[in-house]
């Protein structure tokens, strides 16, 4: 997570750094919207380890809206998300509240889903 003020190629690298990939070493590819493209998303993608950066973009051919590849799993989750009362609203101070807050959910989630199968 970096601040709302920073555009998103520039959080790139406050986001993909050496840490992040020791947390996550078995991701292999990172999708990304349009915000992302550029050299510098890139670079520090590239500094990261072995991490590819792969834009999803929108079909030039397109008119309205239309169901991106790899981007409609970022909505869905989002949205059930959004289903726990506290998630609704970002009324949290600090990051690393919304952050477990985030992971409490998303623990109840998978275990009612463990638990139906």
């Amino acid at each position: 997570m970096h601040a709302a003020g920073i555009q998103d190629r520039g959080g790139a690298a406050l986001v993909l750094d050496r840490r992040a990939r020791a947390l996550f070493p078995f991701i292999l590819a990172l999708f990304a919207d349009a915000g992302y493209r550029g050299p510098r998303a890139a670079a520090a993608a590239r500094r990261s380890g072995r991490w590819r950066l792969r834009i999803v973009r929108r079909p030039e051919t397109a008119s309205g809206f239309v169901v991106l590849r790899k981007r409609w799993i970022v909505g869905r989750t989002l949205a059930w998300l959004t289903r726990c009362r506290r998630l609704a609203r970002n009324l949290e101070t600090l990051a690393r509240t919304s952050a477990a807050l985030i992971r409490l959910a998303m623990i109840k989630l998978m275990a009612r889903r463990l638990a139906r199968s």
